[in-house]
């Protein structure tokens, strides 16, 4: 997965996730993009989501220590997040673990 998101030469953005993301979960997209530049980084296939394209979801933080859950796929070596929030519970524990 690393080689993957390595490979990415940016961030492309849907006005419409941007928008639900900032309005429902208080996450702007300079937050989204900074879990990607730090660690730890977990990445795991988001199986259950992934009937018209491959997505993935991710745990990690922001610069400010914001503990995140991303959902996002790759479209012509852009990261698209399609859903951001904070880690619930159980995530935040996974988070810890992995640390």
């Amino acid at each position: 997965m690393k080689e993957l998101l390595n490979s990415c030469t940016g961030f492309e953005w849907d006005e419409g996730n941007a928008v639900k993301n900032r309005i429902r979960h208080q996450v702007a997209q300079s937050e989204c993009e900074q879990v990607f530049f730090n660690e730890p980084l977990i990445v795991a296939n988001d199986v259950k989501h992934s009937d018209r394209e491959k997505r993935w979801f991710v745990l990690g933080q922001t610069d400010s220590g914001r503990l995140l859950f991303l959902v996002f796929t790759i479209r012509k070596n852009m990261i698209r997040v399609i859903s951001a929030r904070d880690m619930n519970k159980k995530e935040r524990r996974i988070y810890s673990e992995q640390a």
